[in-house]
């Protein structure tokens, strides 16, 4: 083991230190069957399946399940394995049972969920659902045998032989319609399948407030203000704003923390303070030329939450450093 490692170190290419890392795999994951988990939150396994759930085409299920109890914390649909697929289940975790001790998931899966050749942070879905996990206290452990996880592995064979009837006797043909039927059917088929939560002793920790849950499973990315007093993030500008709507001018260059929140809001940190972002539209709503003049509208009042920790930018950083996969891309790079 110690050998495989020190030539991982050496290797000359990515590829090479992909197939090292793939033997270190298999050895580390090599153990017996083990007991479902003593304790209700103790372990949640976490993975997506690829099938034809409705419909003609092929979409993506993620969904999280006690080990202890075989329930279904979470379920959401997705056109494909995607961090907003993750941060939907967990959000749902968090707000209907709280905080697990872990979370189990396919290793190869993790460090694939960034299908392109980018070193792009925010595209990057294992360190920011990795980041919201560790703001959190949340340990995530990771396999790459099947068996070491096959609670999950045994639900989704399950749910593919039931929900896509279900779907379709329901007459779902979209990712929005399955979504919406999920939080009917979910309840439905832990009543009748797992053990009741409430039948085992729990190790979840109380349930984070909405606002916390919201900040906490975003998407964070280091970005610096251009010439113009914006931030660009998604190809889109913005600008940033205080709490009374006016518009903060910072100079070129300076570096701040683009955060997209988990209900699509976008916030701007630089040092000790967070402002809100406002995207700046590609056309003017009218022409000075031809327009009548419309009476100015006073700024409104914007929320602008309060600093907090998973915000700081040297923490994010230092988080990134630590990551592997991404020391693996720096060097092939």
């Amino acid at each position: 083991m110690a050998q495989l490692k020190i030539a991982q170190e050496n290797a000359k290419s990515q590829k090479e230190s992909v197939e090292i890392l793939d033997a270190i795999v298999a050895i580390e994951d090599a153990h017996p069957r083990r007991p479902r988990c003593a304790y209700a939150g103790e372990m949640l396994q976490m993975d997506a399946s690829l099938h034809r759930w409705f419909g003609d085409g092929k979409c993506q299920l993620h969904i999280a399940v006690d080990d202890a109890t075989g329930t279904i914390m979470g379920a959401y649909f997705d056109s494909q394995e995607t961090l907003k697929g993750y941060y939907h289940v967990l959000q749902q975790v968090l707000t209907q049972y709280g905080i697990p001790y872990m979370l189990f998931t396919d290793r190869r899966t993790v460090f694939e969920y960034k299908k392109k050749n980018t070193s792009s942070v925010e595209e990057d879905t294992f360190t920011q659902f990795g980041y919201a996990c560790n703001q959190l206290g949340i340990q995530i452990q990771t396999s790459s045998v099947a068996q070491a996880k096959g609670r999950v592995e045994r639900m989704f064979q399950t749910l593919q032989s039931r929900l896509p009837l279900e779907l379709r006797l329901a007459g779902v043909t979209s990712i929005e319609q399955a979504n919406e039927f999920l939080n009917s059917y979910i309840k439905e088929f832990n009543a009748q399948f797992a053990l009741p939560v409430n039948s085992i002793k729990s190790v979840f920790e109380k349930q984070p407030d909405d606002e916390k849950i919201n900040l906490t499973l975003a998407i964070l990315t280091s970005r610096k203000v251009d010439n113009g007093h914006c931030v660009k993030f998604n190809k889109t500008y913005y600008k940033p704003v205080d709490s009374n709507g006016y518009p903060v001018y910072y100079r070129k260059g300076t570096s701040g923390m683009v955060i997209q929140a988990f209900d699509g809001n976008m916030f701007f940190c630089v040092d000790e303070k967070v402002y809100a972002l406002d995207a700046i539209p590609e056309h003017s709503r009218v022409s000075k030329n031809f327009d009548v003049s419309p009476v100015q509208e006073k700024p409104t009042k914007r929320y602008v939450p309060p600093m907090s920790h998973p915000w700081k930018q040297a923490s994010f950083e230092r988080y990134l450093k630590k990551q592997a996969h991404r020391k693996h891309q720096e060097n092939a790079a």
